[in-house]
């Protein structure tokens, strides 16, 4: 069908649902019959066929086996399984006891997975998976609030991948440029180059990792982040009582194990990492038979889906052989593999469904209205940046994926600035990277999100409405940068009043904030 106006009503409606009853899955399910049926213009058959399709093709993708997102499924229930080993062997427990020996202060437990957020940069999922299981024994014994944890994760995770060129991200984004540098003749661009000199123009992503610093160093709560953390240290409920689905839950579903050492958890999160990272070098190299070799090159074709696979699977093999050999009374090697699994369902069932609205959301065209939207604007060059970084926030807000609103809106950007101002092009493409993730970090239907919450142990509601607040104030700052750099050409400045604006605007609303 044509991109028109009508494609924004499913994914306005999702949102709408979100807030209002703030039940995702029945928000998502009304979203892809609403959009089954804009697409068919309310036939019923029509419709429902479009709501099969799209239940069929996040296993079948043009007639073969769609194993990227199997393989990231059965991670999350390998990670569910891990986990569960984990915690019936004492091991969360033990580290927990050894954590808060050495970080004493819940400062110290928030600064934790913001600095690990900041060194596991090589993929976003990974990212977002690995900190919430390391990091959670600890702040959950300093009662940081899992929506706290939550949005730690997610503003280290998207927002650090982004800035790095030897990332899955990275490489992604380079072999992008590289396609439009050629499609408009500029010759005197690199690739490579131009996404170096491009790192200090994406100013939602740098502001937003400043910010997470700043929150974690002074405990900062906006809005209903500070309910949640109020609650926790007063209570020690580190989630909404009410909150039945909360993915990695796993509480008091085991016996009391007294003989846990920290090398039960230790030694499976080693593994993941190991694992993972090898296997993401690994492919990536049997991919690049026929090229030069560097870790750009790699990382541009590596698989991460099945790296994440084995990596979980040689974490499970390495566990359940920790678990056999532990000595005392223990649960059923069956009782940990079921909860293990059950514990990932909640989150499964939100990516799915998110995955389907995302493919009814694709024949919509909503990305490529936003776009002739952008394209059809009459507005001054100088606010060109601006412009981008608000149309690329909310397309991948409502669609969903950073990544495909990369691939609509970077070749789009390009071809605007080059044909307005080619002193803008790459102020454009960044507004682009920038725009995109802020649009993703909020959307309640972004696979990060999903994820994020599913390694902080956090609801899902519960972490994208706690984290909207920060994203907005990080994206005021950015749009004030955007402006200032398409009027001046002044990165540094730019970049610099963007940074300041927020954390003197944190800093005053922390001078406000008597408690929590």
């Amino acid at each position: 069908m044509e991109p028109t106006i009508y494609s924004l009503f499913p994914p306005l409606l999702m949102i709408l649902l979100v807030l209002l009853t703030r039940k995702v899955l029945l928000s998502l399910g009304a979203g892809i019959v609403a959009g089954a049926l804009v697409i068919h213009d309310f036939h019923i058959m029509n419709s429902y066929q479009e709501i099969v399709n799209a239940l069929k093709g996040l296993f079948i993708d043009e007639g073969a086996i769609a194993l990227g997102s199997i393989y990231l499924i059965t991670f999350l229930l390998f990670l569910g399984i891990v986990t569960a080993f984990m915690t019936a062997s004492g091991g969360t427990k033990a580290f927990g006891e050894w954590a808060i020996t050495k970080i004493k202060t819940k400062r110290g437990a928030q600064l934790l997975p913001s600095t690990l957020g900041i060194v596991i940069f090589i993929d976003d999922y990974f990212n977002s998976l690995a900190v919430g299981q390391i990091a959670r024994p600890l702040t959950d014994r300093h009662r940081v609030s899992r929506a706290k944890l939550a949005y730690i994760i997610d503003s280290t995770s998207a927002p650090v991948a982004v800035l790095a060129p030897i990332s899955s991200w990275g490489a992604y984004i380079i072999g992008t440029i590289g396609g439009i540098i050629t499609a408009n003749q500029l010759g005197a661009y690199q690739p490579l180059e131009s996404f170096l000199t491009m790192i200090p123009m994406n100013f939602y992503a740098i502001t937003a990792v400043v910010l997470v610093f700043v929150v974690s160093s002074t405990n900062l709560n906006i809005g209903a982040m500070r309910t949640h953390e109020w609650r926790a240290e007063q209570t020690g409920e580190l989630v909404d009582p009410n909150r039945k689905d909360i993915p990695g839950n796993l509480t008091d579903e085991f016996l009391s194990v007294k003989t846990g050492r920290i090398i039960y958890l230790a030694i499976p999160i080693v593994t993941l990492i190991i694992a993972t990272v090898g296997a993401m070098v690994w492919t990536g190299i049997q991919n690049s038979k026929e090229e030069d070799l560097s870790l750009i090159t790699i990382f541009s074709n590596t698989e991460v889906n099945f790296s994440l696979f084995l990596g979980g699977l040689s974490s499970i093999g390495v566990s359940f052989l920790l678990y056999v050999l532990q000595k005392g009374v223990k649960s059923s090697i069956l009782n940990v593999f079921a909860q293990g699994i059950k514990s990932m369902l909640p989150a499964i069932y939100i990516l799915l469904l998110a995955w389907m609205l995302g493919s009814i959301i694709d024949v919509l065209q909503t990305g490529e209205y936003l776009a002739i939207v952008v394209e059809e604007a009459k507005i001054n060059a100088s606010f060109l940046p601006a412009i981008i970084f608000v149309m690329c926030g909310l397309m991948a807000f409502a669609t969903g994926t950073s990544w495909g609103t990369f691939g609509i809106m970077l070749p789009i950007a390009g071809e605007i600035a080059v044909n307005t101002d080619v002193q803008l092009f790459l102020p454009a493409l960044a507004a682009v990277l920038a725009g995109s993730v802020f649009g993703d970090h909020c959307s309640p239907i972004s696979d990060t999100t999903i994820l994020s919450s599913t390694g902080a142990g956090s609801n899902h509601i519960d972490h994208v409405q706690t984290q909207l607040p920060y994203a907005i104030l990080v994206a005021i700052g950015s749009i004030i940068g955007y402006i200032i750099l398409g009027f001046t050409g002044e990165i540094v400045l730019s970049l610099f009043t963007s940074i300041i604006m927020v954390v003197v605007v944190a800093i005053v609303l922390k001078y406000m904030q008597k408690t929590y």
